[in-house]
């Protein structure tokens, strides 16, 4: 009988988790990405950067195939934090404010089905010679359940006071998208 129960409690399980790690909700409408654009729009953040974040998210949001999507990000800590107005004030290092944004999401990116797959420091220089300039301090991968996923993260409510301190703390690089 305890077998029975256990392979039970299993199954109830995998079922549960598969229910919040799989796509099921279908494409985005377009009532849904303007919803969504029209939060993302009111995010604490420097006027023209947020312009062109949402002219390259409505195009992506727009493209749903209703399918997971893994973000790849390349990060460059700024050499002290930016300041713009409207930033947090944060006693600390750039990389520490970025920790600080990611440890207050996570129980957010949870509840949406979202996780980190890879996240690290970089351990080489740009071997290639692309942009030479640039040295990225980290690397990151994220899974999402589908781009609805992603909109609703950052049109929550308690995303957008942690916004800022990521835009104070590096230059993200969102390079791509790529599915499975």
């Amino acid at each position: 009988m305890t077998e029975i129960v256990l392979g039970a409690s299993l199954v109830l399980l995998y079922l549960v988790f598969l229910a919040w790690h799989s796509p099921w909700e279908g494409k985005l409408t377009q009532a849904e990405i303007d919803h969504y654009i029209s939060i993302i729009e009111r995010l604490p953040l420097p006027a023209e950067e947020l312009e062109a974040i949402v002219s390259r998210i409505r195009p992506w949001a727009q493209m749903d195939d209703g399918k997971p999507v893994y973000m790849f990000n390349l990060i460059r800590f700024f050499p002290q934090l930016r300041t713009f107005p409207g930033a947090p004030e944060f006693k600390g290092t750039p990389k520490e404010a970025n920790a600080y944004y990611e440890k207050s999401i996570t129980w957010l990116w949870l509840t949406h089905a979202a996780y980190p797959i890879f996240s690290g420091t970089s351990q080489v220089r740009n071997l290639i010679n692309i942009e030479p300039e640039r040295q990225w301090g980290e690397l990151a991968v994220a899974r999402y359940r589908n781009r609805r996923t992603f909109l609703k993260l950052l049109a929550h409510p308690a995303y957008a006071p942690m916004e800022p301190y990521k835009f104070i703390a590096h230059g993200h690089r969102t390079y791509g998208t790529l599915l499975p």
